[in-house]
């Protein structure tokens, strides 16, 4: 039996409209699932995705922006900052029935 994951519903059409584009991306697909179970790397997710590292960076932003992906940080031993990237959701649902567009977002809580 599987159990019932609640999502947030997005209800500002503008948001909708963002997330709906995101969605639509095959990289943003990509490094959403890529960065789901643990924070990683551009660089990591660009090896493993085979994403070239500059789309890596352009869809890093426009995820972040849009609120989908948490960015966290630190400096090494040799002084250099280094960011980690996880997908801030689990699952994005979408309906569709006429000018009616539902958006549900399922957080990621791993």
């Amino acid at each position: 039996m599987q159990a019932l994951i609640s999502g947030i519903r997005i209800d500002d059409d503008s948001r909708k409209d963002a997330i709906l584009e995101v969605i639509s991306d095959k990289y943003c697909r990509a490094i959403l699932e890529n960065s789901m179970e643990k924070p990683k790397s551009a660089m990591e997710i660009s090896a493993e995705t085979k994403i070239p590292i500059s789309t890596v960076y352009r869809r890093l932003q426009t995820l972040h922006d849009n609120k989908l992906l948490g960015i966290s940080g630190s400096i090494s031993d040799d002084g250099k900052k280094y960011f980690l990237y996880k997908s801030r959701i689990k699952a994005i649902s979408t309906s569709f029935n006429g000018s009616n567009i539902q958006v549900e977002i399922v957080p990621n809580t791993c």
